[in-house]
């Protein structure tokens, strides 16, 4: 139907082809906790992933029997899914991924929309990344830690166990390689 409300976005594919890719896509990202992919693909399989870590935090046989159903090799997946990521979640209302848009890749030169699809408060977590270096660089400044940076520390600590010692100690990390640039830039400019 012309024009109409589309439960989701068909990807130029077939429903079966449709739904491998999206199987693999989430595959993926629970293997690497992060994977780049097109906008409108990172989209229908952050739905897809978003389902499965709820069914996690459930941890039913009905929902073990469901996550199952979305990987290829569920002895593999199942284990991860029921007890590293389930904890990791378990305080957390929803929202366990985030699409972040990047540049699109030169990829056929198509140019098409591209994203980064992850995991929220994983090793991976580019936003836990961004706040650490925007807090070095906010704290050597005479002005101090902005307002919306107090905010996004906020944000990205609160569902995080530990969330402030595990921020300091990538803030410690993100100045000792601040100070060795710095100190590779002198030894250069030396010669």
């Amino acid at each position: 139907m012309a024009g109409g409300h589309l439960k989701h976005r068909h990807l130029g594919r077939k429903s079966s082809h449709r739904q491998a890719l999206l199987r693999n896509l989430v595959t993926s990202l629970f293997t690497h906790e992060s994977i780049m992919t097109t906008w409108p693909k990172a989209k229908e399989a952050q739905k897809l992933a978003e389902k499965v870590i709820t069914m996690a935090k459930k941890n039913t046989d009905a929902s073990r029997k469901q996550a199952g159903r979305v990987f290829y090799q569920p002895s593999l997946f199942l284990p991860t899914l029921f007890t590293t990521i389930r904890q990791r979640y378990l305080s957390r209302p929803g929202g366990y991924t985030r699409v972040l848009r990047v540049e699109p890749r030169n990829r056929n030169n198509d140019q098409a929309p591209s994203a980064i699809l992850e995991l929220i408060d994983g090793p991976r977590d580019m936003r836990f990344a961004m706040t650490a270096k925007t807090l070095v660089r906010e704290r050597a400044t005479e002005e101090g830690v902005r307002e919306i940076t107090a905010r996004n520390v906020q944000k990205v600590t609160r569902f995080r166990e530990g969330g402030m010692e595990e921020l300091e100690r990538a803030v410690k990390k993100v100045e000792a390689e601040d100070w060795k640039e710095k100190t590779d830039e002198d030894k250069d400019e030396k010669r």
